[in-house]
């Protein structure tokens, strides 16, 4: 039996562990994510996990990968801001086409805005399950997390409306106006999001 975790060898028989879900346990119990895993050299089937548990560590060789939740969910967020600073630059370009009556160009520009966007929500929600953050608990001037997650997706039901209906002075409007207050917004709810992952 071996077993390696992070590149050092465990103790697995001192430690009195019998199976790769003991083994996978531990690591929960020390807040470690597993990243990749590894018997005798394979990727086993995840689908089978329970049955991966239960398998006994001898005669195998373990390889297992991880990562701090925590340091992993920073560095989300750090990646988060840095689009959300781009998905800025591609707003203002927008609307700069929008009033030179340029609207296909501002769609490209609007494509990559909605992407960042979308993904900067994603992450938000995936990190708060990852690190069982409750979102009406962290709060952004005043109001739960989840408020203004669907204060977002409403003003993007808006700009949808508004693109469908052609109407690029609304569009514009939107853009210059309530997405701004978006934009800040998020950045102060990224800020509250890392001071929670800090904590």
């Amino acid at each position: 039996m071996s077993v390696t975790i992070d590149h050092e060898p465990l103790a697995a028989e001192e430690l009195g562990f019998r199976t790769v879900g003991q083994v996978l346990a531990h690591l929960q119990r020390d807040n470690r994510l597993v990243t990749n895993l590894l018997v005798d050299g394979e990727e086993p089937d995840l689908d089978r996990i329970g049955i991966l548990r239960q398998s006994p560590l001898t005669g195998h060789t373990l390889f297992i990968e991880t990562a701090d939740p925590r340091q992993m969910a920073l560095a989300v967020l750090d990646e988060v801001g840095q689009q959300l600073r781009e998905a800025d630059r591609l707003k203002h370009d927008a609307v700069d086409l929008l009033q030179r009556d340029r609207a296909f160009n501002a769609m490209e520009k609007l494509s990559g805005w909605f992407g960042a966007w979308q993904m900067g929500q994603e992450s938000i929600l995936k990190i708060s399950q990852l690190l069982r953050i409750d979102l009406d608990l962290v709060h952004v001037d005043g109001r739960p997390l989840r408020e203004l997650l669907d204060d977002f997706t409403d003003q993007l039901r808006q700009i949808k409306s508004a693109l469908e209906d052609r109407d690029f002075v609304t569009l514009s409007d939107t853009l210059t106006y309530e997405a701004t207050q978006t934009s800040t917004q998020w950045r102060a709810a990224l800020a509250a999001v890392r001071e929670v992952v800090e904590n």
